[in-house]
């Protein structure tokens, strides 16, 4: 069993240096009624790699991973926490706790390196892929987690330690939102005045890149008359023109900040998270776009699963490549003494339902 647990955490690592994997794209947005809202959709180009959603209690006892084996830092849940994550329960990706804090992580190939490991410090070592579990059972805020953080060695599972380097953004309901990388194994924590975040490069280089598109605006063109000849907008929109459309990190990164710069401040939380599964619409990736010609795995999507954190109503939302019915975890509705550490898929039937319309 150890092994198989095992060979399933380097699975997971192995995913963050696939050619296909790398295109998280995150947004948070808030609400005036004074609700937070945190989104942001999952990317895995491969083959079928299942998802569940996952249920943390409270005082439930967690080992992290190691490069040995499941013998890393030992924790107890403070907080009840409900997830998503890929292949087993034990890595989520993204989540929300009881408290409103939220935290995600995003792949971050080649940019960032964590501290060494060392086997004579399994007690304090813990698994890159179960941070978020451990920020959101231990923590009610972003201040806890950056004091706490001295007190852990965060390594990859892979022997190797890089394969599965990723950077996380953490939110809380105030509506501060945090992303923390590792760079040459010291961690940095960047406050994200722009509310987005993707992948690679650092956190810092995107927020420089933005000022490459400071010409881009909402609505219209003006006209403009070159010489004798009067220039006027073809179409609606005209002022985005040159806003980046492939699918890259940085190119992915301009695109939400942009959406969500211009994105109108909805009146409540339920609206926004509408609002933020619409934004992210445009960043479902069409399977195909990032393969040679013919080489495409046979899943519907590039983006196996959607999700958003409702951190002031506590409520998890998400959709899937397979059904993209939107459904809801109310962590307000789950009693986290009594519920077991649990993982479901999140589709039990991997077809998209069609509701039929009856002409009479």
């Amino acid at each position: 069993m150890k092994k198989q647990l095992l060979a399933g955490a380097l699975f997971v690592a192995g995913m963050a240096v696939s050619f296909h994997l790398p295109a998280c794209t995150g947004i948070g947005l808030k609400a005036k009624d004074g609700g937070y809202v945190m989104a942001r959709t999952m990317e895995w180009a491969g083959p079928y790699v299942p998802y569940g959603y996952v249920t943390i209690p409270r005082g439930e006892e967690i080992v992290s991973y190691t490069p040995q084996g499941q013998n890393g830092l030992h924790f107890k849940a403070k907080y009840g926490v409900a997830g998503i994550a890929p292949q087993q329960k034990e890595f989520i990706i993204e989540g929300l706790n009881e408290t409103g804090l939220s935290a995600g992580l995003f792949y971050f190939p080649k940019f960032g390196k964590y501290a060494q490991y060392n086997a004579a410090e399994n007690g304090r070592t813990l698994a890159d892929l179960q941070f978020v579990s451990w920020v959101l059972s231990q923590f009610s805020s972003i201040d806890q987690v950056k004091e706490a953080l001295d007190g852990v060695t965060v390594v990859s599972v892979s022997v190797g330690g890089d394969s599965s380097t990723v950077h996380w953004r953490i939110g809380e309901k105030s509506g501060r939102q945090v992303v923390l990388e590792f760079i040459d194994g010291k961690a940095v924590f960047y406050e994200n005045p722009v509310g987005v975040l993707t992948n690679g490069p650092s956190f810092n280089w995107h927020l420089t890149n933005l000022s490459n598109y400071i010409n881009i605006y909402p609505g219209a063109a003006k006209d403009n008359e070159w010489g004798d000849y009067m220039l006027a907008p073809i179409s609606g929109g005209s002022g985005a023109l040159g806003l980046p459309g492939d699918m890259t990190s940085p190119s992915r990164f301009v695109r939400i900040a942009y959406f969500k710069a211009t994105a109108p401040q909805l009146a409540t939380s339920y609206k926004t998270v509408m609002q933020c599964f619409h934004i992210l619409n445009n960043f479902d990736i069409p399977i195909g776009v990032e393969h040679p010609l013919g080489e495409a795995p046979d899943v519907p999507s590039a983006t196996p699963c959607t999700a958003v954190s409702d951190l002031s109503g506590l409520k998890l939302y998400y959709r899937t490549t397979y059904n993209s019915n939107i459904r809801c975890i109310d962590l307000m509705a789950i009693d986290f003494h009594k519920v077991k550490y649990q993982s479901h898929p999140l589709d039990a039937v991997q077809q998209q339902p069609v509701e039929m319309v009856k002409i009479k």
